[in-house]
């Protein structure tokens, strides 16, 4: 009886294994952290379980989760090595390289043959090194713009060169439909033409406020978009299906235009083109992925640099630097990409919540899954809005299965556009209407299109390339 009994158990926690193993295959990794949750429940002592939810949760991005959950498996078995490897990895998400360099030379110093983890280490290290050389020759004095050192007048367009330009400098209609159109069979723009997008928009978004505020009147729309990374032909189908920008059909994208997807260059000029041409009706704001950090591992640095050079990337950053941080609609709808504030009243650190908070379902805040920021509930998201007269919140930053999430009562709502992201979630996008009328949200989704053999990631940083080990 015994023996049956713990033949049983064998069988059962070899099902269950088996179980998981097919979430990972299936990329269910919702399903994996759920039951590698209720694993944890019943044998808190498992280090390989804390491991590969630690992964689950890199997976997911919720890469606090999967620091505490790595340094956990290493708490519990110190000789683990693929805690090490986790945490390294964990740590390098949230751009603290020091911390995984440690990390990964014990990784290379158990396993000296294994190819992968001394790449890592020496990708890790060249990191290291270059962020102290940036701040052993950082100066007090004012950081000279790129502009300044920019000839444009002076660049050559090619005779061999036939596609779009700009029309005495300007971007015009014609010039929108032509590039979209020579970006979706994978041809470059000018460089040139490239210079003069960014130089302009610099401009333009150098005057306006870091709250952005609009008025709709009682026959108008306007369309909010959430995050499109770098998934180009979803942003063309975003068009197809809603209309192009226009006066009478004004957009707000609501931040995270780059990185993972591939097409980023081609997303982010053609944002920003649009913005120049309707600068009163196309809206942008400033997501989390429109940084440095975050652009240096997850590919647009990498891309601009393969696509074009490094001093356009460094163009690109100084323009980010001026994107809005919210906008609000007609009093009563506040905008932003990330979420509500770490605390009430005084904010020491709004830039960092607005772009990297996120809700909860519980009242109260919590330390974020992402290991920047914070998770805010309910009671928080009533309080913001009856202190500030507003009716509820738009934001982005998660993906979603359908695309949007309404919580809180309706009071918090996540609207994500970049559907099966990553080509590998799944997901369906969405979009919402809001009309001057009433400003009730109208939700509108849509799946993803076919785009050329480019895998996402293609120009990230090798040490975001995450593996099973």
């Amino acid at each position: 009886m015994k023996d049956d009994f713990y033949s049983l158990l064998h069988i059962t926690r070899k099902c269950f294994v088996l179980f998981l193993d097919i979430c990972f295959s299936d990329k269910d990794y919702e399903n994996a952290i759920k039951y590698y949750t209720e694993a944890l429940d019943l044998n808190p002592s498992n280090a390989i379980y804390y491991s590969n939810r630690s992964l689950a949760y890199l997976r997911t991005e919720c890469y606090g989760y999967a620091l505490a959950d790595a340094t956990k498996a290493l708490e519990i078995d110190k000789n683990y090595i693929k805690g090490y490897y986790r945490r390294a990895t964990s740590n390098m998400a949230l751009g603290k390289f020091k911390a995984a360099l440690k990390d990964y030379e014990t990784v290379v110093r158990v396993r000296p043959n294994d190819k992968d983890a001394r790449m890592k280490y020496q990708e890790c290290n060249k990191i290291v090194k270059q962020k102290a050389f940036e701040r052993a020759i950082a100066s007090d004095e004012t950081k000279k713009s790129v502009v300044d050192s920019l000839d444009i007048e002076n660049m050559t367009i090619e005779d061999d060169y036939v596609g779009p330009k700009l029309e005495d400098g300007k971007v015009t209609l014609k010039f929108m439909k032509d590039m979209m159109e020579w970006f979706k069979d994978q041809k470059k723009l000018h460089r040139k033409c490239a210079y003069q997008i960014l130089v302009q928009v610099k401009d333009v978004l150098s005057k306006l406020p870091s709250l952005v505020e609009i008025t709709l009147k009682e026959t108008e729309k306007i369309t909010i978009c959430g995050d499109t990374h770098g998934q180009y032909y979803d942003l063309l189908n975003i068009f197809k299906l809603n209309g192009l920008p226009s006066e009478t059909n004004p957009y707000l994208f609501n931040g995270d235009f780059v990185d993972r997807g591939s097409f980023s260059v081609e997303v982010i000029l053609t944002l920003f083109s649009f913005k120049l041409l309707y600068p009163d009706n196309f809206h942008l704001l400033r997501g989390n992925h429109e940084t440095d950090n975050m652009n240096q591992m997850y590919g647009f640095e990498g891309e601009v640099k393969a696509k074009y050079t490094a001093q356009m990337f460094q163009l690109f950053s100084e323009v980010f630097q001026w994107l809005p941080l919210a906008q609000c609609i007609n009093n009563k709808v506040l905008v932003m990409h990330g979420g509500l504030f770490s605390e009430d009243g005084h904010h020491q650190c709004p830039m960092c919540d607005l772009l990297w908070s996120d809700p909860q379902p519980q009242n109260g805040r919590s330390i974020s899954k992402r290991g920047v920021s914070c998770q805010f509930g309910p009671d928080v998201t009533e309080r913001f809005l009856e202190q500030n007269k507003l009716d509820y919140v738009v934001r982005s930053h998660e993906v979603k299965a359908d695309g949007y999430e309404v919580t809180h009562s309706g009071k918090c709502i996540t609207v994500f556009s970049a559907p099966n992201y990553c080509d590998q979630m799944g997901n369906k996008g969405a979009y919402i209407h809001l009309r001057g009328s009433d400003l009730k949200p109208e939700f509108h989704q849509f799946t993803a299109v076919p785009h050329p053999n480019v895998k996402p990631m293609a120009y990230a940083n090798t040490l975001m390339q995450l593996g099973m080990m």
